[in-house]
């Protein structure tokens, strides 16, 4: 393929221009031409960006994510059979984490599942899993009465998260923002569109929303630039993919690729709590019954530096004696808590808090620490 090739592979969200008109440092992300910071010109950078979402509101764009929507009368059904979370428990309105998994027990993809109406059903997924997951869904609901459907050109996503989301986004919607629950979902009028979705979810361990509006530019635009204008009051800046990045590593949040893939199981990824062992069979089910059974052989922990350094993505992991007993799957400095910090694969024995163990950087064993995760958690409202 040549370079001309290449570039032209490279997908745009509908926002594009907006990020690049903003200055921001555009990088390829899973085939997508994305923002991972903004100019520190304008208040941002990846450490400005990070502390805004915690402490007041930034605003992404997070539409190369996908959309996948199940119809019809055994729309319920698919969606069981098909991801290791119980849909029977959604009401209308209500959204869940889960994931799509494997007959081996292993990822296809993490999603969220949203019950739009009483058979209806929306999945949204990883942004670098996109035709993956919409053919796999497919191929594996066919058996079912429902139509499945491919939606992820059809929004724009834009993400308002912090805890002053709330604040800018009742500016710009007539929807009662505040009777909206975490993970679940509303309809309503925004920057005078009507019927928008909204959902109170998001990837940065702070309460915040995501909305769902026409993948055209001038629409897309003109919503971007409003919810910026409604939060200057607030402080509201614009965040890139290494805030995001940053922001769900403290809060212990999975990605595709790093904590999960085709080769890790729900029970090693520690994400058991999702998933409904005791539900009607799913696709990978029989698989994690036996890989119970016969016990985990690597678990994912979190790790603090004790020593100066910074563990990275794919550094090795090292026990007594210098031996390699695992990887790092993601790690980066903490902004808010000030901490180098890192999640990593390692054997169960090695596991407990306290635990000390080294990440090979550079070549040297540097002193690190198994420590409680999430690594941070958003404070309690009242």
């Amino acid at each position: 393929m040549s370079s001309v090739e290449a570039t032209a592979a490279i997908r745009k969200t509908a926002l594009n221009a907006v990020h690049r008109q903003m200055g921001a440092k555009m990088v390829d992300f899973n085939g997508w031409d994305m923002p991972v910071e903004y100019p520190a010109a304008i208040g941002c950078g990846i450490i400005n960006e990070h502390m805004a979402v915690r402490t007041g509101v930034g605003i992404f764009d997070v539409s190369h994510m996908g959309d996948i929507r199940l119809v019809g009368p055994q729309a319920l059904v698919a969606v069981q059979h098909i991801s290791m979370n119980d849909a029977s428990r959604l009401a209308v309105g209500q959204a869940q984490y889960s994931a799509l998994l494997y007959p081996q027990g292993t990822f296809v993809d993490d999603v969220i599942v949203h019950r739009l109406g009483e058979d209806e059903y929306l999945l949204v997924i990883n942004a670098g899993t996109r035709e993956k997951d919409f053919h796999w869904v497919r191929d594996n609901t066919r058996q079912f009465d429902c139509a499945v459907e491919n939606l992820s050109d059809d929004f724009t996503q834009i993400a308002i998260q912090g805890p002053k989301a709330v604040g800018v986004l009742q500016k710009l919607t007539d929807a009662d923002l505040s009777a909206v629950k975490f993970y679940w979902i509303t309809r309503g009028s925004v920057c005078d569109l009507k019927k928008i979705l909204i959902a109170r979810t998001g990837y940065t361990a702070e309460d915040g929303f995501e909305i769902y509006v026409p993948a055209d530019e001038a629409t897309s635009a003109r919503v971007w630039n409003e919810i910026l204008n409604a939060g200057k009051e607030f402080g509201i800046v614009p965040c890139g993919l290494g805030a995001r990045n940053t922001l769900r590593l403290e809060g212990k949040l999975p990605l595709y690729g790093h904590e999960i893939s085709d080769t890790i199981n729900v029970w090693e990824a520690g994400l058991d709590r999702f998933c409904r062992m005791e539900k009607p069979e799913f696709v990978g089910r029989a698989a994690l019954e036996k890989a119970k059974a016969e016990g985990v052989k690597r678990t994912l922990i979190g790790l603090e530096m004790v020593e100066r350094g910074i563990a990275r993505d794919g550094y090795k992991i090292l026990g007594g004696g210098g031996r390699e007993i695992g990887c790092v799957t993601s790690g980066s400095p903490a902004p808010f808590l000030k901490k180098n910090i890192a999640l990593a694969y390692v054997p169960p024995e090695f596991a407990e808090v306290g635990t000390a163990v080294k990440v090979e950087i550079r070549g040297q064993g540097v002193a690190a620490q198994v420590v409680p995760t999430p690594f941070y958690k958003r404070p309690k409202t009242a």
